[in-house]
């Protein structure tokens, strides 16, 4: 299975996907850990992450399917939410807390 592939069965079989620099644990990025911070004040206990510094070949090919530059990238139902500002701006609006309910992933 090619990197494409992998990232496509990453996002359809998790309803919660954080593709980041480091782990929620000990996340290596002020932005990463931004991110974990916001879903942990969602209440998300299902995340699947994606150390992307451990795993080399999604560096490039998570900002490839994507289309989008930039590490964190955050995944709800299959569908590409966004990065870090993003995240940050739907926790604000309430938006993220009602889409990660629909992902059954509280």
């Amino acid at each position: 299975m090619d990197t494409q592939e992998i990232i496509k069965q990453q996002v359809t079989t998790h309803p919660v996907v954080l593709y980041m620099k480091g782990s929620p644990a000990a996340p290596q990025c002020g932005f990463s850990a931004h991110a974990v911070k916001v879903l942990n004040a969602c209440g998300v206990d299902d995340l699947f992450a994606v150390d992307v510094l451990a795993e080399p070949e999604f560096r490039q090919g998570i900002k490839d399917y994507s289309n989008w530059p930039t590490i964190p990238q955050l995944y709800v139902n299959g569908e590409f939410v966004g990065g870090s500002d993003i995240v940050s701006e739907m926790y604000q609006s309430g938006e993220l807390q009602k889409l990660l309910e629909s992902a059954e992933a509280k």
